[in-house]
């Protein structure tokens, strides 16, 4: 194999390997929108950073993983990491994963005073 063809199936495999990467993270259909959950709840665990924020919340006496937004889109939209800080109170709105995990993701979200709309 030339060195050429071995780049240009190198590039190929990579790309392919990003997109199902792409594809099983923002796979939102593994969430079900029939089920719109509202919970309120204390902050446990908060992540502010890329792909997106999360918090870890208790939510009947099970922890449960919350994804939220791009932190660029929450800030465009006036949330704060303070907003969504340990220790704070939120209200989350969103759908859990249908397999039973006990994450949901969060289409919008009440906190320090404001809600936010993250989709």
């Amino acid at each position: 194999m030339s060195s050429r063809s071995f780049w240009a199936v190198g590039s190929a495999v990579v790309a392919m390997a990003a997109a199902g990467a792409a594809a099983a993270h923002h796979g939102w259909s593994s969430y079900d929108a029939d089920r719109v959950m509202r919970p309120t709840v204390a902050v446990l665990e908060s992540h502010w950073g890329s792909p997106h924020g999360s918090l870890v919340v208790m939510l009947d006496q099970q922890r449960w993983d919350v994804v939220l937004a791009p932190v660029s889109r929450m800030q465009a939209r006036g949330l704060v990491a303070g907003d969504i800080a340990v220790g704070q109170t939120v209200t989350v709105e969103g759908y859990p994963r249908r397999d039973g995990t006990r994450e949901m993701r969060v289409e919008r979200i009440t906190a320090g005073g404001k809600t936010v709309e993250l989709r």
